[in-house]
């Protein structure tokens, strides 16, 4: 009754000819379940992929900001001790 309530009627209907189409029917639901599960792996990757190279953009913006104020500070510094004297 479980397997009934978990097959598609596809399956359902491969399992009136016997062992080899209750066979048939649950290899047939295997792929369908595997090619299902592969999209959505697809999905992910494509999805991480997608967000790897926006955190790559960031941190780019991130180490060029950081050079940028790493340079005006010691700009500033040199400014500083040459009023100094």
């Amino acid at each position: 009754m479980l397997f009934a309530q978990l097959a598609s009627p596809d399956v359902l209907n491969m399992t009136q000819c016997g062992i080899a189409g209750l066979m048939g029917g649950l290899w047939w639901w295997e792929r369908r379940y595997s090619r299902s599960r592969e999209d959505q792996l697809t999905q992910a990757h494509q999805q991480i992929v997608a967000q790897r190279e926006h955190l790559k953009a960031v941190l780019d913006a991130l180490h060029d900001n950081t050079r940028a104020i790493t340079q005006f500070t010691s700009v500033q510094r040199e400014i500083l001790e040459l009023l100094k004297h």
